[in-house]
């Protein structure tokens, strides 16, 4: 399947791997880029550009694919070092970057000049023209429906991505809800170039995360996530637990006079202990609402080839039988 994500990025498959944190590691990148998709490097998992550059290496050992790197820019006062990072990404070879987080303006020209093709994570039409206008080669449209942040406007993706599709010129994926062959085809039908996952390739047998986390997505339903941080209008969609249900006590407690500190046992430096020790009560984690229609814990490789078989049945089978081309 050629589009004109597979084009930009030198890849099989329209299927991206979203970055995520203490997921995106080495060997699920690898495995999602040998399966002809694109497997994404988490650069702040990584805590120094030196880690991040060892990463990149590793990562260089289990494929010869074209991998990227997932690099968020947060708002914080006391930042990164992204340039280190960026100098990390350059030296290791990699050519493709997907920015989150605050706008990439300020990293343009170094990213552009080291050759290096730029997709940015966007939650509305106007961050992604944004995106567009500073030179980013492509976007990643998140709708409503996302693990993680979605922005604020609320809008899913059956409205986000054809508006997306009318006011952008450079190709763009679809985010969000994001799960198998029926993903793939609407989204297509819908505009986008292809597909970004998070949460399905959480449960893969590569992806380097404990157990539990695994089996908790396969036993949640599309009802079994939750929205926090609302007050503070830096929304995260988050699976269900005890920890989760401890900040939206502490939130209806203390309505619009909450602050970060009030919660932030439930939600800073939880990664480790539930994606490593499976501490699933730790507290916050991203999980997208996509939770219910995750049934099993495939390879990788079976995951995507899986996907691309029934997209090609559904687009040759089904819908042409529907307009009786069949």
């Amino acid at each position: 399947m050629k589009t004109r994500i597979t084009e930009l990025f030198g890849i099989q498959h329209p299927i991206i791997q979203g970055g995520m944190h203490f997921v995106g590691l080495a060997e699920l990148t690898a495995a999602v880029s040998n399966a002809g998709g694109l497997g994404l490097i988490t650069a702040l998992t990584q805590r120094t550009p030196e880690l991040l550059a060892k990463e990149i290496s590793r990562c260089r050992e289990m494929t010869d694919k074209p991998i990227g790197v997932n690099l968020t820019f947060l708002p914080t006062f006391s930042a990164p070092p992204y340039l280190e990072y960026i100098a990390a990404i350059v030296e290791g070879g990699v050519r493709i970057v997907e920015t989150a987080g605050r706008s990439p303006e300020e990293y343009m020209p170094v990213l552009k000049k080291a050759g290096v093709k730029v997709i940015h994570k966007c939650t509305s039409v106007r961050h992604a023209l944004k995106a567009e206008k500073i030179g980013c080669d492509a976007v990643s449209v998140d709708g409503f429906e996302c693990g993680g942040h979605p922005g604020e406007d609320d809008i899913p993706n059956m409205i986000l991505l054809p508006r997306a599709a009318e006011e952008l010129k450079i190709p763009f994926v679809a985010s969000g809800g994001m799960a198998d062959a029926r993903s793939l085809v609407a989204a297509l039908a819908l505009g986008a170039d292809g597909m970004n996952m998070g949460t399905r390739f959480v449960a893969t047998k590569e992806a380097p995360v404990h157990e539990n986390v695994k089996r908790a997505i396969v036993a949640a339903s599309e009802l079994d996530t939750r929205l926090v941080m609302r007050p503070l209008r830096n929304t995260e969609r988050v699976l269900k637990n005890a920890g989760v249900d401890k900040i939206l006590e502490v939130e209806r407690e203390k309505g619009d006079k909450v602050t970060i500190e009030d919660i932030y046992e439930h939600v800073a430096g939880v990664y480790p202990k539930i994606m490593v020790d499976g501490e699933m009560d730790a507290g916050a984690w991203s999980c997208g609402m996509v939770a219910g229609l995750i049934h099993d814990i495939p390879t990788v490789k079976e995951l995507i080839d899986r996907i691309m078989s029934e997209a090609d049945q559904l687009i040759h089978g089904r819908l042409a039988r529907l307009t009786g081309r069949a």
